[in-house]
């Protein structure tokens, strides 16, 4: 197309980027998680199956115009997630039947009143009820779980108000649309548990084992930036990302909450039983946001250039330093490695008590020395110290109510990450002479 004009061949060009730029993104989309493109299949497979009620002709003759709102049901209910779908799937069931029962109800109230009086007191009842049903989505408790039933509720509602004018058949006109929804539920729950589930449930675990070994990196790439030998600037860039995967972790607290209310909507599955602790993983998803705070502090802090260089020339505060984030990053992997495997903790207390210890000693010894902005360091070190300690409580207490299987030893490292499981008296070796 060289000979071309521009001005033909240029329309042509961009539409051809626009499409390669497109599948690029679909491509990332994919690759990025792969359950996305299970889960458009299972929708095809979902309305494959409801539209049937179209195609057999007897089916159809049964619910004529109402067939549609199973396939709007389907299309409406169908989430990524079992719990997703499990929870619109009864808001709408529930608040479909509560709505046409009052919907039916106050149609033979409003008839009593003649003509002219039912369409007055039609429109009464649809306004009152529209007034309290949008009031009541203003409320945290009904939003976080009930929003969609009560939305859902309310145009049920006003639709057989408006129907049962025209349509004196209002009994069957509420049946069929009942029956339909139900239809479309019952299709909509089958295909999302029978093919290739998704329990936010186990997302949510995994969530939080992703999150621990997120600021188990963080640890690392601040023990080898500010604490460590001088680096290159190559791996420098390496450890500087690791130092920046807490970040990430500060804004996981709207998909935390989301997935722990879907949980609770599941059916026992697996490791997942009835009465899951599910806010215990809140409560750990808060204290893992808290230590990321005190990390993006400590690094905020040494990152000044007069820090730094104190730091410097106190070899031996640098290395107990290290050796604190060491010992903290590895009871991190460890607790990592224990949520995403649903076992006991086995050997995070030694590592705690390693750093706590070497923190406590380093902390004497900055005060009795007067090294105030080294004090600082060592402070937020200690309440990272603390804070992990907390998170550690937490999960030995989600151990207990989930009853997590025993593990002798939980294999944390991962890749070329070095074994966290150290000799713990070689630890506090290191610190004393560091110390002394």
């Amino acid at each position: 197309m060289g000979c071309w004009p521009e001005c033909l061949v240029s329309p042509f060009r961009k539409l051809w980027l626009a499409t390669v730029s497109f599948c690029r993104k679909m491509k990332k989309l994919a690759d990025d998680d792969p359950r996305r493109v299970l889960h458009s299949l299972k929708v095809g497979i979902a309305l494959t199956i409801v539209s049937t009620l179209y195609y057999v002709t007897p089916m159809f003759k049964g619910f004529r115009s109402s067939t549609i709102w199973a396939v709007l049901t389907v299309v409406l209910v169908l989430e990524f997630t079992v719990g997703g779908t499990l929870t619109k799937g009864l808001n709408r069931a529930v608040a479909t039947l509560l709505a046409a029962a009052l919907g039916m109800g106050a149609h033979h109230i409003a008839i009593l009143t003649g003509d002219k009086g039912e369409v007055i007191l039609l429109g009464f009842f649809i306004f009152i009820v529209a007034v309290i049903a949008t009031f009541l989505r203003f409320m945290p408790e009904i939003k976080k779980r009930y929003d969609y039933g009560v939305m859902i509720f309310m145009l049920t509602f006003s639709l057989v108000g408006i129907s049962s004018f025209r349509d004196e058949e209002t009994f069957m006109l509420a049946y069929k649309r009942l029956l339909t929804i139900a239809i479309g539920v019952a299709i909509a729950l089958v295909v999302s548990v029978l093919v290739f589930p998704v329990w936010a449930g186990e997302d949510l675990n995994m969530l939080m084992g992703a999150n621990l070994e997120k600021l188990a990196n963080s640890l690392e790439g601040l023990e080898a930036l500010y604490f460590g030998e001088k680096v290159k600037v190559d791996d420098m860039k390496i450890k500087g990302a690791l130092l920046q995967s807490y970040k990430s972790v500060l804004n996981t607290k709207a998909t935390e909450d989301s997935l722990a209310n879907l949980a609770r909507w599941e059916p026992p599955h697996g490791p997942f039983w009835f009465c899951h602790p599910w806010k215990q993983y809140l409560k750990i998803g808060g204290l893992s946001r808290r230590f990321a705070c005190l990390v993006e502090a400590l690094s905020s802090y040494i990152s000044r250039s007069q820090v730094a260089t104190e730091l410097e020339k106190h070899g031996n505060i640098r290395e107990a330093c290290k050796e604190i984030c060491k010992e903290s990053k590895n009871a991190m992997i460890v607790m990592a490695s224990s949520v995403r495997a649903m076992t006991k903790l086995s050997d995070s207390k030694q590592h705690m008590a390693a750093g706590t210890e070497t923190a406590n000693r380093l902390k004497i010894s900055l005060f009795e020395g007067g090294l105030l902005q080294t004090c600082t360091i060592v402070s937020l070190l200690l309440e990272i110290v603390s804070c992990a300690q907390e998170i550690e409580a937490a999960i030995e207490e989600l151990a207990r109510l989930a009853r997590f299987k025993n593990s002798d030893q939980v294999n944390a490292g991962s890749g070329n990450r070095e074994n966290p499981v150290a000799d713990n008296d070689e630890v506090h070796e290191v610190a004393i002479v560091v110390l002394d």
